[in-house]
């Protein structure tokens, strides 16, 4: 699977579009903070992810699928919410549990909460 990088590079070559002008468009950021992104030596906020997506066409959903960064603040503020969270992921790893079998079991889960 490409990284964000690559998949960012991947989509502003197919507009044609150089780093200077990707930038421009993006609110004036820098070609090397963009060629950093690109090359996975630094990740773009939030924000700016959103202000790629709009301008690469593509939706912001699209656009994390390639974002492999641990979601740190995503698991603290759930964790937050409800401490159960800690010790589940406590626990997945104890058992030596793979993130794609981890993936299977919430899939079964949700599926079988639907019928």
């Amino acid at each position: 699977m490409k990284t964000l990088g690559e998949f960012i590079r991947e989509l502003r070559d197919g507009k044609d579009l150089s780093l200077r002008e990707f930038g421009e468009k993006l609110g004036d950021l820098s070609a090397a903070f963009l060629s950093d992104i690109e090359l996975g030596r630094r990740y773009p906020s939030d924000e700016v992810l959103a202000d790629m997506a709009r301008v690469l066409g593509i939706s912001l959903e699209k656009l994390k699928e390639y974002d492999n960064r641990p979601p740190i603040e995503g698991m603290k503020e759930a964790t937050k919410k409800n401490p159960g969270y800690g010790l589940a992921f406590r626990k997945v790893i104890d058992e030596g549990v793979t993130p794609e079998e981890l993936i299977k079991l919430a899939d079964k889960a949700r599926k079988s909460n639907k019928n």
